[in-house]
């Protein structure tokens, strides 16, 4: 089956589990993150992909909910995910800190930002409270209400030592209201400017992310095809640890914007349905 645009006759290699992002991909949420709506073929390519024990896993950049809190209000829309198959930048931060030496943590961010810390048995504390400048990492993620006082926070305790971690650097992203700001971008740069420290990203495009995607799936990177709406996060993640990229229509990037990107920021295919993945792959089928 050919693919939207011109030039796309890259090779697809072998595609053994996939990775969705969530918003502008299988839904568009609001502004405020609280209500979705679902996008086309969405429920339907999750079912047939249980159905045929493909594996899959859907990562959002998006921090504010843990998965467990998250995960049954998709279900709710009829999507077939698990709360062990939908992971956050929580997930992947709560997955390398403790191999970095992280044991305390000072998290810039809703309570949701934390949670997957403290389950990982890192000590969570925000801005305000006892000992925040004496962590090792800090962590900003979704925080819409951050003030000055937690900026300078974060900058206290990078002076003293901790490294930065951020959720999303993405300066903004797909919602049914249009582009929306990401906070943990715009509260980044501030630290950043002030300390000049150097950061460690833990959502999409990283491969700290991808890593875990593939563990995960229990498959090398190189077969993961990773499905998603945005060049500079889901495509580039996929060029970077030469996954399969597949690039939708359905959030803020057209067929013509996605035939304009350059290499490192091009799908493999652009899709004109979410279904169309299964016509332009041999994905084998295989007990989980």
């Amino acid at each position: 089956m050919n693919s939207l645009g011109n030039g796309w006759n890259e090779p697809l290699g072998s595609v053994e589990g996939f990775m969705f992002d969530l918003d502008g991909t299988l839904i568009l949420s609001n502004r405020s993150l609280g209500g979705y709506r679902l996008l086309p073929g969405a429920i339907e390519i999750l079912s047939e992909l249980q159905a045929r024990s493909i594996p899959f896993v859907v990562l959002t950049n998006g921090s504010a909910y843990p998965a467990a809190e998250q995960a049954p209000k998709l279900r709710k829309l009829g999507l077939p995910i698990p709360d062990e198959l939908l992971l956050t930048p929580s997930s992947v931060a709560a997955d390398l800190m403790p191999r970095r030496g992280v044991k305390r943590a000072l998290v810039l961010g809703t309570p949701g930002v934390g949670h997957p810390l403290a389950e990982a048995g890192i000590e969570v504390v925000f801005p305000g409270q006892d000992r925040a400048a004496d962590v090792q990492a800090v962590y900003i993620g979704w925080h819409p209400d951050c003030v000055m006082k937690d900026i300078e926070a974060a900058c206290h305790a990078i002076w003293n030592g901790a490294e930065l971690y951020v959720a999303s650097d993405v300066p903004f992203f797909a919602t049914a209201d249009g582009k929306t700001m990401g906070y943990s971008h715009a509260i980044t740069a501030a630290v950043r400017k002030i300390t000049r420290a150097p950061m460690i990203l833990t959502g999409k495009p990283s491969l700290h992310a991808l890593k875990l995607v593939a563990r995960k799936l229990g498959i090398p990177m190189r077969k993961v095809g990773v499905v998603g709406d945005d060049p500079l996060v889901e495509m580039m993640m996929a060029r970077r640890g030469r996954a399969i990229g597949f690039g939708v229509t359905t959030g803020f990037t057209t067929a013509q914007d996605w035939a304009a990107q350059p290499q490192g920021r091009r799908p493999h295919r652009v899709l004109r349905d979410l279904g169309d993945i299964l016509q332009m792959t041999a994905v084998p089928t295989r007990n989980r």
